[in-house]
């Protein structure tokens, strides 16, 4: 028997429901299902990067809780992981980049945040290479609208 759950043997009254613990404040969400690779708009709706990492901490400000406490979210962290997905191992926390949890304006299909993304550290190797790199390509500035 899990415990979590008693059992409860009928009283006068008939059977009684079991009691539950009071659920957590706040929006409860499945780390893997709800956050975890899914893509990151900008206020505008433009696709930035994907959720690689959480940063997580307890209530107490713990840094490592454990699997009985209730653990909050402080930032999505994105980063370089495709080597490390395919080798094993990984990044740095230096080469991750942080996004603050308070940034997040909605969860869905995608993950929304209510500021801009130009200013955001996870873009920067998107620019770069947009301005080193595809702007040297004959027709590479050019903007189609």
């Amino acid at each position: 028997m899990s415990p979590r759950r008693r059992r409860v043997r009928p009283g006068p009254g008939g059977w009684a429901a079991p009691e539950r613990e009071p659920a957590p404040a706040g929006r409860v969400l499945d780390a893997r299902l709800h956050l975890l690779d899914r893509q990151l708009l900008d206020r505008d709706r433009v696709p930035l990067t994907t959720v690689d990492d959480l940063e997580v901490r307890g209530l107490d400000g713990d840094p490592g809780p454990t699997g009985a406490d209730t653990a909050v979210i402080t930032a999505l962290l994105t980063g370089p992981v495709l080597a490390t997905r395919l080798f094993g191992g990984r990044p740095p926390s230096d080469r991750w980049a942080r996004i603050p949890w308070r940034d997040v304006a909605d969860v869905g299909t995608a993950l929304r945040l209510g500021v801009g993304g130009d200013g955001l550290d996870a873009t920067w190797v998107e620019r770069w290479l947009r301005d080193h790199v595809v702007a040297r390509i004959p027709g590479g500035r050019h903007d189609p609208e």
